[in-house]
């Protein structure tokens, strides 16, 4: 298949620290119900990392100016959906004030604040896991 065939999405893996707990932001698909992490398709004449900004605040009501961006971690995901390749691109960001309040899109019914082991749990696809164990690896290394 072409690449102009590919669908091209992307995201943020967010997280915050409250003491030395690590949480994640997930949130609940109102299609399909399943949970997920704030992304989208790129829009024509937008980068990957503009995607994630845009569609990061739109779905979670989450600014740039509400993280810390870590640009060097970036986790690539590959997978079909429809019988169509899709590319899906994460950034890791960090909010800047834990207490920040998420503002849901209409897109999603819920959200949740996990650790790890609980996000994964409700994260029902393996490529999606792996990416957050990578992120959660990546951020034990920064201190």
């Amino acid at each position: 298949m072409a690449a102009k065939d590919m669908v091209v999405a992307a995201g943020f893996i967010v997280f915050r620290r409250l003491g030395q707990q690590i949480e994640y932001l997930v949130m609940k698909h109102k299609y399909g119900g399943h949970w997920g992490t704030p992304k989208g398709h790129v829009d024509p004449g937008e980068s990957e990392f503009e995607t994630a900004l845009r569609e990061t605040e739109e779905e979670a009501g989450l600014k740039k100016e509400n993280f810390t961006i870590f640009e060097n971690f970036r986790s690539v995901l590959h997978y079909e959906v429809r019988g169509k390749p899709k590319k899906v691109v994460y950034w890791l960001s960090e909010l800047t004030d834990p207490k920040t309040c998420v503002t849901l899109s209409e897109e999603h019914t819920d959200y949740k604040w996990l650790s790890l082991d609980e996000a994964c749990r409700l994260l029902q696809f393996n490529n999606m896991q792996k990416a957050l164990r990578e992120a959660e690896e990546f951020i034990k290394n920064l201190s």
